[in-house]
This record gives structure tokens, sequence and C-alpha cells, in this order.
């Protein structure tokens, strides 16, 4: 649900979507007659509409939400115009993971509510976590005009104009926003931040500037001020900024990086592992001030290229020395190794605190990313092994374990861990559910059981039929076999329709029209899928071989069949081809086996592995 629950979350207070409707004469405060296509109700409806929502109402908060949505939608079907009833039910489509349902429920509350800022706002933030920046600066421009007295609106258009890479009309924004608050800390960073990002460092100073002087006596500004002199190559300037620093606060932890950082600009390195390293050892820092310090020093080093690593990897050693029992920054140093490419050290990290705190799952999370990193499957198998015991509820080692057993070909184990797992998942996570049924059906076609495999498709479509992950595998499997070919089509229709940039659903399209040997039609869809391909597949240009083959252009399938092989492809039917100049169908068994390495047409779930980053031990 940890997804779910960002939905509704914006930096500052919204509207919460779990709350009571404001009821004015009635259950709902929308009975304007001058809205357009509003439906009236009589009074005996009316009566009935009430005690459906307030039924409603007191089902969800008692936890009963499969009831409640019941409710609910009774009172659409009395009042199939009440903002009130649409905004509820709205919030379990967001809950079931269906957010272009609740979008378009929460877009006609909207109409006929149009001055509920509720309603707009919750519509503004599900646009927005949908990445449809367009509509979300339209939704706040017209919340900014109803609203003038709430300025903090002004903070949500930034951040849209911000994502939408409009930077200019984000800062205007945040100026706008000052106007209406007067000076704020986060907002002149923010401001700081946009102008370092389109390189306008003298907007970017006077932001910092203005800042040092609102608050003089926070050190961090002069440090900052200081940094930005340092990046200019100006020591001279940069050092009385510093120095300022100092003065205002010399324990400041910002502090010991910028000058270990000064000292590297100026050529005095020993200088500068020396200020890091007596910040390490102060017994007047605790640990998590001495992370902060060495992840800053790394991040800092490695922005200005400084670093060969073995000081930073001497400070890791000198902080362990120091807290020899911190889990957390055993994790980073592991981590940090990993990044050099030093994985048995780093395993070894990683192994020190599973050992230690076998409950601690970070640890495990980031052991198993390395093993996934380097392929160790045997590892894989191991450590998801170990988690089903210690964390029976974490889908994400029951994935990898069902993953692991695939790549190794051991399918009936993958099989059988992907259908072990799926109690585990919660029902109201429907995606990942037929994420699963998907790799389920994608191993049983590689164990040859065609009727399982599509099977367990038409269960993965059940939980959700816009997967267009098993839209396309299914698709691609049944042009293969040459079977429904017609439905195929329809799915592959579907693959395009709703991500038409992407050329491996163009060329299962394309291939479709092959097989039902609509050749002009094939050769259409799979030239657009090679102007829109940016992996260079081998399999996609194999397919332009065989299309133009049949389209009666032999020489230029010749030319592509060659392309194909140079660029990677192994396949006995290829060489045939080439050697023939001829067409051939692939055999069965290139059929089965090589079917999702080469072509790319499938590819596993994904479920975040999370990681504590050099940058998050600050």
């Amino acid at each position: 649900m940890a997804r779910l629950t960002k939905i509704y979350k914006r930096i500052g207070t919204l509207c919460m979507l779990f709350c009571s409707v404001c009821i004015n004469n009635s259950v709902y405060a929308d009975n304007d007659p001058a809205i357009p296509d509003r439906q009236s109700i009589s009074v005996g409806e009316q009566r009935k509409f009430d005690y459906f929502y307030y039924e409603g109402i007191r089902l969800k908060n008692a936890g009963k939400f499969d009831a409640s949505y019941e409710m609910f939608k009774h009172c659409l079907e009395i009042d199939s115009t009440s903002s009130a009833a649409m905004f509820e039910i709205s919030s379990f489509y967001v809950q079931i993971d269906r957010p272009e349902k609740a979008v378009s429920l929460l877009k006609k509350a909207v109409k006929y509510s149009p001055d509920n800022q509720e309603y707009r706002s919750t519509l503004a933030s599900l646009l927005f976590n949908m990445e449809m920046f367009g509509e979300v600066v339209e939704e706040y421009e017209i919340l900014i005009k109803a609203f003038p007295e709430k300025p903090e609106l002004n903070y949500y258009l930034a951040e849209s104009y911000t994502r939408m890479g409009e930077i200019g009309k984000a800062i205007d924004t945040y100026n706008a926003l000052e106007n209406g608050m007067g000076m704020h800390e986060a907002i002149s960073m923010e401001k700081f931040r946009l102008y370092m990002s389109i390189e306008q460092p003298d907007s970017a100073f006077n932001e910092l500037k203005t800042l040092a002087g609102k608050f003089p006596m926070e050190a961090r500004y002069p440090i900052m001020i200081g940094d930005l002199y340092l990046q200019r190559d100006d020591t001279i300037q940069a050092l009385n900024y510093y120095n300022r620093a100092r003065e205002i606060d010399p324990e400041s932890p910002y502090f010991p990086v910028s000058m270990a950082s000064y000292y590297e600009k100026t050529g005095k390195r020993d200088a500068a592992k020396q200020q890091i390293r007596e910040a390490l050892t102060n017994e007047r820092l605790d640990v998590n001030t001495k992370m902060g310090i060495l992840a800053r020093y790394i991040i800092q080093q490695q922005r200005i290229k400084q670093d060969n690593n073995e000081s930073s990897d001497a400070l890791f050693r000198t902080l362990l020395e120091q807290h020899p029992d911190e889990s957390r920054l055993k994790l980073a140093y592991g981590e940090f190794l990993a990044s050099q490419k030093k994985f048995d050290e780093a395993r070894f990290q990683y192994r020190l605190v599973t050992e230690s705190e076998p409950e601690n799952i970070n640890a495990w999370q980031q052991l198993l990313q390395l093993s996934l990193q380097t392929n160790d499957m045997d590892e894989v198998i191991r450590i998801c092994n170990k988690c089903r015991e210690i964390f029976p509820e974490a889908i994400e080692f029951r994935l990898y374990l069902g993953i692991a057993y695939y790549q190794q070909k051991k399918y009936r184990q993958a099989v059988e861990t992907y259908q072990a797992s799926i109690p585990f998942i919660p029902k109201e996570n429907a995606s990942l559910i037929s994420d699963f049924y998907g790799q389920i059906g994608d191993t049983y076609f590689r164990m040859k059981e065609m009727d399982s495999a599509f099977e367990a498709y038409e269960n993965a479509l059940k939980y959700n039929d816009k997967n267009i992950v098993v839209l396309n595998n299914y698709a691609y499997y049944l042009s293969l076999l040459k079977k429904e070919l017609t439905k195929a089509e329809r799915m592959s229709a579907q693959c395009i329709k709703m991500e038409p940039e992407n050329a491996t659903y163009i060329d299962t399209y394309a291939w479709i029209f092959f097989v039902q040997g609509n050749y002009p039609l094939a050769k259409m869809y799979i030239e657009q899928a090679l102007s829109k391909d940016k992996t260079n597949s081998a399999e996609l240009v194999d397919h332009y071989g065989d299309i133009l083959y049949k389209s009666g252009e032999k020489e230029k399938a010749l030319e592509q069949w060659i392309k194909a092989k140079e660029a990677g492809k192994k396949s006995k039917t290829l060489d045939r081809k080439i050697s023939g100049k001829t067409y051939f169908e692939e055999s069965e068994d290139e059929l089965f086996n090589d079917t999702d390495e080469e072509s790319g047409e499938t590819e596993q779930i994904k479920v975040e592995v999370k990681t504590n980053t050099v940058e998050g031990i600050q």
C-alpha cells in the first residue's frame, strides 16, 4: 500500500481524501441548479440518497470498504450527478490502483461542484502523481484564482512547472508565493536549486546572499556561498566566507567538508584528509553527524572529481574503528565498496550486518541487490529462501526467488514459487497479482505447456486488463503458434494505443500481420518499429528480413538477415536463411528457447529493492 499512500500526500496541508464531505441542508453541498446537466431528484429519492451516503461513510470509517463502496454506488444510481458520491467512489479506485478511473470520476465531481476546493485539490494531486502536469497546472491556476487567500497553492503550481521543465515559470510562481507569504527559507532554497539547474549562478548567489542576510547566525549559508566561489576557482572569496561561517559556528558539521574541499582545491590533500579525519574522531559529534560529514565529503569529492576513492575508503575505515557496531555505517560502506566494484568486500560488510542483526531487512535487501547486480543466482536463492522465513510478508524476496529459478532454467520451481507467492499479495494490489500471473505464463511457455501458459495470461488480465507486458507477450506467443490471430491482433493494438513509441510492441503488431499474410501492413509497422528502436535489436532486424522476403524483396531481405547476425543474433534458422538465401520458419526448439532471450518480448516483474545510498546516510 506504500504506493497508494503517496497519491494523496503532497508537501503542505491538503484536504485528506477520507474525510466527510461538508453538508448544507443535505448530504452534499452541490445542488446549484445553474450547473448544466444537473439531475433533479424527488424528496423521497433524497431521503434514500442520504441514507445510503451516511451508511457508506459509517462503513468506510469502520474499515468495511467493500460494503461502503456498494452504498456509494447506490447513491449514484439515485443521483448520477452527485459530486459527493463520485468523490467517495474515486478513493476506492485509488486503493485498487486504477487512478485513471479515479480521475474520470473526480473530473465529473469538479464539473458539478466547480467551487469545491477539496475535489479540485484531490484531482490535481492525483493528476500530479500520474505525471499529467499540463492538466495539473490548469487545475492549480483555477484554484489560485478561486482562493487567493491561500498562497501556498502556488507551491504546487511551481512544483508542477518544475516537473514540466518550465523552470522560468516555476521561479516566477515561487516569487508570487513569496509576495503572498513573505520570504521563506525553503522557497529561497528551491529557487537557488532551480537557478543552478538552468546555469544562472549569479541569481543563485543572490538567493544565498539574501538568506545569509536574513539569517546572520546560520553558518550554512556562508558555507554554501563559499562552495559556489570554490566551484568558480575563486579560492580567496571561498576562504573568506568559510572563515565567516567558522566565526558564526565553529562546530558546524558542514564546515569540515567545505574546508577539506578548499584544501583539495589548493593542492593541500593531506590537510584535506586531516580536516575530515579530525571531524570523524571528534568525540563531541555523534555518529549520525559524522556519517553526514563523511557522506557530504564523498559527494563533494565525486562532484569535483578530485578523489581517487582511496581517501574515502580510509575515512570509512576510520569511522568504523570509532563505531564498530554501527550497522548503518557498514551498509553505507558496503555500498561504497560495491560502487568501486569491490564486490567481495561489499558482500562481507552486508553479511556482517545480516549475521549480527538477522531481522535488519535493509541489510538483506542490499545483499540481494548486489547478488542481482553480479548475476549470482545461487546467492539470490540462498538469500530469498532465508528471507522468506524471516520476512514472510516481504514479496520482493519471493519474487526474486522465482526469477532466480527462471534464470537457472528451473522452470517448475519458478512456477511453484510464483504460485505460492500470490496468497501473500494484498488483494487490493491487483496489478502485482496480475504481474505474477504474467510471469507464470511466460514460464509455462518456456516449459512448452501452452494451455497452462494461456490460462495464466487470462488470469493476469482478469486482475488487470491493461497489463501491457502480458497483453504483448500473450499476443506474440499466439502469433508464434499461429493461433487466435484476431485476438492477438486486438491485444497487440491495445499495447500500441497505450505506448505508441514502444518499438517492441510495434514489432509484435507487425509480426501478427506477417503471420496473417498481410505483408504490406507488416512491412509498414516493422519499419515504424525500427525507426523507434533505441536498442539496435537484432530480432527486429531479423523480422524485417523475413517480411521483406515475403514482400518479394529478397536481396534486401538477405541484407537484413546478415545485419541481424552481425548485430549478435545466434540462430540456426538465421544461418540457414543466410546460406540458402531463402526464408525458413524457426524450429520448435528455437521457438521456445530463444523467444524472450533474443527478441526482448518478455520482461521480468520489477519490485523495488531498497538500498541505503551514500546520500542517505546524511
